[in-house]
């Protein structure tokens, strides 16, 4: 059987791991080697701002050290990832451009969301019971350095994502002197998490009772090995968790990496890791815990399989984007069957000209998602509804979607209405976006949208062809559309100017 090595490399908050996969021709994927240094470059990050000069050569040496062990498997690809040390720290360019030069690594670095939704890759793809455990009501909770992402699953679909503040390496150096001084630091631990989750709870889950917590991180792996008694696999009860708890409250990191083999830096996480999964099965119906053996390099080589619409697994993560941002919508009371009908037509569109025009799977989601959304700003002001939805977006994480990709969409939502200046006179608000992607996505929204202008669904049986230089939009209809066929033509004029062809409506009046 036909098969190649592949190496995912993982610069994470506290530790530098690879592990070397076997990719067979199956679309498969198997574990055969490993290699992990402990280096908590989060400490850095969040206390000063930055990565340190000694701690880059750490990074760059420990990476060069990862050479050897890839010439020894004859690996034939890679991918590298940093997330939420490397992302938020000042010197992030700095980082990445140095392993460059001193390793030959390219690492990408990853936005949150695109961080969380890789984890999710990797659970999804080694966890073969994922899709029986979330036909519940399923919180997935990723405990990480800086934040914990807590995602809800109701038969299947996700239908909230979101990004809380409270990472364990975050809280553990932000509440260490104080917890020193008052002698209790559970206790401070418990309020400070507490807080976060109950208002989560508030938010979120209302009458929503939670029947399983699927839960991933660092650090759970390492949890699982301070009761060995118990022999927790796959699964924790509420009175295992308890007791592990007690464990870990009283003892020292010191004695807890002594007794049961866990590296110190790792050790010294374990207690906020436990309070804040505490803490979210205290807020929730829940009686179990899963704890699946799944680490962050499974959701790297996932996405790798994943690349190029490969099909690893018998699961489809747009309609997780999706499902996600149509909740959003829900959340702004946005008109669910108008959103529907304009991501619709707008997908149309899209598939007409895609080719000829340069677009791919991404702009096709981000087209869709803007579709979803391009109404949620009027919940707050619909004199300003544009502009209002882009600040939605723009703040608001939808997983699996860069930083990039988002802030394109925001600004997709936010041109399908307003006039879009010139690339020069936006340079400054463009940030990393593509200019031309907001301009393409943002002319056939605009058609779209306005196809449906009364927000009735008077048309149906819509296609979409190329004839020459003309955009040929042809329906059938039984009612009066004078406003959506005097509309079109107004925005017909920037969809030409953009794509050098003209959108024109070809009605057929249904009896």
């Amino acid at each position: 059987m036909a098969y190649k090595t592949f190496a995912a490399i993982y610069v994470g908050s506290s530790e530098i791991a690879m592990k070397i996969y076997e990719i067979t021709g199956k679309k498969n994927f198997k574990h055969i080697d490993g290699v992990s240094n402990f280096i908590e470059l989060a400490k850095d990050t969040y206390s000063k701002g930055y990565i340190s000069t000694e701690l880059i050569r750490q990074t760059t040496d420990i990476l060069d050290g990862f050479k050897e062990k890839m010439k020894e498997y004859q690996v034939a690809d890679y991918r590298a990832y940093a997330t939420s040390a490397v992302r938020e720290a000042e010197n992030r360019d700095i980082v990445i451009d140095a392993i460059k030069r001193k390793t030959g690594f390219s690492v990408k670095v990853l936005s949150n969301s695109e961080q969380r939704y890789m984890n999710f890759k990797g659970l999804v793809a080694k966890y073969e019971n994922f899709h029986e455990v979330v036909l519940k009501n399923t919180a997935f909770v990723d405990v990480g350095a800086g934040s914990v992402q807590i995602s809800l699953f109701d038969k299947n679909n996700l239908v909230v994502t979101e990004n809380i503040p409270i990472g364990a390496v975050r809280i553990r150096d932000y509440l260490s002197i104080i917890g020193t001084k008052s002698g209790r630091f559970d206790r401070l631990l418990e309020e400070y998490v507490d807080s976060d989750i109950e208002a989560f709870r508030n938010i979120y889950l209302n009458d929503k009772e939670i029947k399983n917590i699927i839960a991933v991180g660092e650090v759970v792996n390492a949890l699982k090995k301070i009761a060995p008694e118990l022999d927790i696999s796959e699964k924790v009860n509420r009175a295992q968790f308890e007791a592990m708890c007690q464990r870990i409250i009283s003892m020292p990191p010191q004695e807890l990496a002594e007794r049961y083999g866990i590296p110190y830096e790792r050790a010294t996480l374990m207690l906020p890791n436990i309070i804040i999964y505490q803490s979210f099965l205290n807020n929730s119906k829940a009686e179990e815990i899963y704890v699946p053996n799944v680490d962050f390099c499974e959701g790297i080589a996932a996405a790798y399989m994943d690349e190029g619409v490969k099909i690893v697994f018998n699961h489809n993560f747009d309609e997780d984007i999706i499902a996600s941002a149509q909740y959003l919508a829900k959340r702004y009371r946005c008109d669910r069957e108008h959103g529907d009908r304009v991501a619709e037509y707008a997908l149309k569109i899209f598939d007409s000209i895609k080719k000829e025009f340069g677009m791919g799977k991404t702009e096709r989601l981000q087209i869709q998602i803007a579709a979803i959304l391009h109404e949620c700003g009027n919940y707050i002001n619909m004199h300003d509804g544009a502009r209002n939805s882009y600040y939605i977006v723009a703040n608001t994480e939808i997983i699996g979607l860069s930083h990039k990709e988002r802030m394109e969409v925001a600004n997709i939502v936010k041109y399908n209405v307003l006039y879009l200046p010139a690339r020069e006179s936006m340079e400054d608000d463009l940030d990393e976006c593509d200019y031309m992607v907001i301009a393409k996505l943002a002319a056939i929204i605009r058609i779209a949208n306005v196809l449906d202008k009364s927000h009735s669904q008077k048309l149906e049986n819509l296609s979409v062809s190329v004839k020459g230089d003309e955009l040929v939009i042809s329906a059938k209809t039984y009612e009066d559309i004078s406003l959506e066929a005097g509309l079109f033509h107004m925005r017909a004029d920037f969809f030409e100017r953009v794509y050098g062809i003209r959108p024109v409506l070809r009605l057929k009046r249904s009896v």
